[in-house]
């Protein structure tokens, strides 16, 4: 049995106010000295002695041996002629041939190297070494492993002053090189000392960038061109778009004016699907989306102001901080406002006006990330807030699926290229978030912390393996995502796209439902407007109903108090003959 006490404390000294005040000294003690105790003194020789707390440490610092990659190539020429013989005039050649052919030791070591050479043929013949075995049974499922991540390489920013990894963009041929863009987008915090350069590095190299990139302002976004590696297209803190070739050097090619540039920073630009390859658009706070021909950066080629109003009103359009581009779609295009709100556009339009299509609502604040989904084009992804959201072209009103409010902003996003049931999240406690809605939709698969600071960009190689991190304090990190995360799955993309329909008709429904509950709502406040014109002279007034239920109300309350007074009077009355009952029965005890 247990032992149990049980302390008790008043309710009103929970949580009670310390009072304080000051007072004059008071006397709790007083301890008069005792001679005697003197005599009972014994003096020792004194020995000092060192203690030390904590326990000894010592500090060593390793670092590995640190690699450089350099490129080198080899050039094969044709060998083994003799001296006298030029390789280069053909005669020479010729007739050299037929003398060695004429040769019996050629002939010789011909015959005797043909046999061998037969023999290997046949045994080639005979066996295909590029057979498929058990091409045709299904796959064994691997072992359910955990889903994992492991990083790879951290590349810092090299400078003095560290900036936040805006923007991150992959080569278009493999994953060995890498381009971020550096900027400090915090008000006024970017110092004189700050470097205006962004970087592209080797994946396997993050001592030292392959390139820099020298803007004239600090690049926010940056993409690599897909039609040529070789081409970057970057917007800067101050509106302006730059162009870089890099067999040309590290300065721009081109480069906008100021005066036909944003007036904000820019921050998305994307790539278009061309003939020529050189056509993009950009997106900025400003509110305006322009398009360029990278050959010609002197003026944009075309100008679309978001102003929902469809008048092209600069001072009402929403600021744009995201853009989707979708090469199936060529002229269709999406731009993510700061004000939460997504405007599906045109590009095709005849008119300014009719270019912006339709939009959705659903953020509480700037829209940081918008993608389509690479194997479901009708839906896309929106980050913005605490909750991450996928939409359907179809429905306007809500999205069809959303993630929990995390306790942390969620800063980019992205949909994995070879599954369409995964896409990544970044958030502001820097931590990397890998979702999986097939497997489950109220928390992530995998969950990394890859950094203390803030992460603030996000991109993913088109291979799904690899992914790119951008923090606030200038690291980009590499790494490496599981293989479960990273494979195409059996019947994936049927289930997921029955999960879309299922959820696109789910939230029809509820559509269809809401404009019924308007319409009703509508009619019933119409109705009750005409019977108020309608109301005839000798219907009471307003004010003579509620004089009429004040009255009832007090009379209620009058009723009420009667009764409870005759109740009263009757416990009296009954208690009274109770009494009298006991003093009769105590008298006859007596007698």
């Amino acid at each position: 049995m247990e032992i149990v006490h049980v302390y008790t404390k008043l309710r009103t000294n929970f949580g009670r106010q310390c009072l304080f005040s000051d007072r004059p000294a008071e006397l709790l003690v007083d301890v008069p000295p005792d001679p005697t105790l003197a005599l009972q003194f014994v003096q020792k020789t004194p020995r000092d002695q060192a203690v030390q707390a904590c326990r000894a440490m010592s500090e060593h610092q390793v670092n590995t041996e640190c690699f450089e990659y350099e490129s080198c190539g080899i050039n094969h020429v044709e060998g083994g002629w003799p001296k006298d013989v030029d390789i280069n005039e053909m005669e020479q050649t010729i007739r050299f041939r037929k003398k060695v052919e004429r040769d019996e030791v050629y002939i010789n070591s011909v015959l005797q190297l043909g046999s061998v050479m037969e023999h290997c043929i046949r045994q080639n013949n005979a066996v295909d070494i590029y057979q498929q075995y058990f091409e045709d049974e299904e796959e064994v499922e691997e072992s359910q492993e955990p889903p994992s991540a492991k990083t790879i390489n951290v590349f810092r920013d090299p400078n003095e002053v560290k900036r936040t990894v805006t923007g991150l963009s992959w080569h278009p041929d493999g994953s060995r090189k890498l381009a971020a863009a550096y900027s400090c987008l915090e008000f006024q915090k970017a110092s004189r000392d700050m470097s205006l350069d962004s970087y592209i590095w080797d994946v396997e190299n993050p001592n030292r960038p392959e390139m820099t990139l020298k803007p004239t302002s600090p690049l926010v976004c940056l993409d690599y061109n897909p039609k040529d590696s070789h081409t970057l297209v970057g917007g800067s803190y101050n509106g302006q778009i730059a162009y870089w070739d890099t067999r040309r050097g590290s300065q721009p090619v081109e480069l906008s004016p100021v005066e036909q540039s944003h007036r904000d920073p820019v921050y998305k630009i994307i790539w278009l699907q061309s003939k020529t390859g050189t056509d993009a658009f950009s997106a900025s706070t400003d509110g305006q989306v322009l398009w360029w021909d990278v050959r010609k950066l002197n003026e944009p080629t075309e100008r679309l102001v978001l102003d929902l109003s469809r008048e092209g009103n600069l001072d009402r359009a929403l600021g744009a901080i995201s853009l989707e581009f979708e090469t199936t779609m060529p002229t269709k295009f999406m731009v993510g406002t700061e004000q939460g709100v997504v405007v599906s556009c045109n590009r095709k339009a005849k008119t300014p006006s009719e270019k912006i299509v339709c939009t959705y609502d659903g953020h509480h604040g700037p829209i940081y990330a918008l993608q389509r989904n690479p194997f479901f084009p009708k839906n896309f992804l929106t980050v913005g807030d605490w909750t991450a959201r996928i939409w359907s072209e179809d429905i306007k009103e809500s999205s069809i699926m959303w993630t929990k409010y995390q306790m942390s902003y969620l800063m980019d996003a992205c949909w994995s290229p070879v599954r369409p049931s995964v896409f990544f999240t970044v958030k502001s406690d820097g931590m990397l978030d890998v979702w999986d809605i097939l497997f489950k939709q109220n928390d992530p698969r995998l969950s990394v912390k890859v950094s203390d600071k803030a992460l603030y960009s996000l991109r993913v190689q088109d291979n799904g393996r690899l992914v790119a991190c951008g923090s606030r304090e200038g690291a980009a990190t590499l790494l490496e995502i599981c293989p479960s995360l990273s494979t195409l799955q059996k019947n994936e993309k049927s289930l997921l796209a029955a999960m879309f329909e299922r959820e696109t008709k789910r939230e029809k429904i509820l559509e269809a439902r809401q404009k019924e509950i308007r319409l009703k709502e509508r009619s019933r406040s119409e109705q009750s407007r005409e019977d108020e014109g309608g109301r005839e002279d000798g219907e009471e007034s307003p004010d003579q109903l509620l004089d009429r239920a004040e009255k009832d109300f007090y009379s209620m309350v009058e009723m009420e108090l009667r009764r409870r007074r005759e109740r009263e009077d009757e416990l009296h009355q009954e208690k009274g003959i109770c009494e009298e009952k006991g003093m009769k029965e105590e008298a006859e005890t007596s007698q």
